[in-house]
């Protein structure tokens, strides 16, 4: 049998050279951008959606999925996302 997820993570930490960071730099840019990228639209997430649909279902009036990328998404999470970029990458 093969070595278990739960086993495969210390044991390839393990053989990391203590003060190698190199790489680092790019895993925490793609980390910023997922989570910035997957919250700019309805379908970034799966709470997203059920947060919009039980809202409509409670007579809330929502933005429909274009309202959404125009009124907060471009306005407010692109323009977070490109000064973060900046200022830390």
């Amino acid at each position: 049998p093969g070595m278990g997820e739960a086993q495969a993570v210390p044991y390839l930490m393990g053989h990391v050279p203590e003060g190698v960071t190199a790489g680092t730099h790019y895993l925490q840019a793609i980390s910023t951008g997922a989570v910035f990228m997957g919250a700019v639209t309805y379908i970034g997430n799966a709470p997203n959606f059920m947060v919009k649909a039980i809202a409509e279902e409670g007579g809330v009036p929502m933005p429909s999925f274009f309202g959404y990328m125009l009124r907060f998404s471009i306005p407010f999470l692109v323009v977070n996302f490109i000064i973060l970029s900046l200022i830390f990458f």
